[in-house]
C-alpha cells in the first residue's frame, strides 16, 4: 500500500501481478492467497486493539486493499487455467 495518501489506481494491479509472478514459478496458490488476505482473526484483533482512534480507519483501508489485491490475484489465476495450452 502507498506510504502516502495519493491515490494510485494501478497499486493494486501491481502488487497482483507480483504475486501472480510467484504463482507463475510454481508457488502454490493457497499459499499465496493467505500471504494476501488479512483474516477475519486479525481483523478482529485490529478492532479490539485500534477500534476507538484514528488509526482504525488506516487498518480498515489497507484491509479493503489487501481484499482488492487478492480479487484481482484470483481473476488473474482463473484466467490462466483458463487459458488455452498448445502443444
Amino acid at each position: 500500500m502507498p506510504i502516502n495518501d495519493e491515490f494510485d489506481p494501478m497499486a493494486t494491479r501491481r502488487e497482483a501481478a507480483m504475486f501472480y509472478g510467484l504463482f507463475l514459478r510454481g508457488h502454490r496458490v493457497e499459499d499465496i492467497r493467505k500471504d494476501i488476505a488479512i483474516s477475519k482473526e486479525t481483523l478482529r484483533k485490529w478492532r479490539l486493539y485500534y477500534g476507538k482512534d484514528g488509526f482504525w480507519e488506516k487498518l480498515q483501508r489497507v484491509y479493503e486493499y489487501r481484499r482488492q489485491v487478492l480479487a484481482i490475484f484470483d481473476e488473474l489465476v482463473t484466467n490462466e487455467r483458463n487459458r488455452p495450452r498448445l502443444q
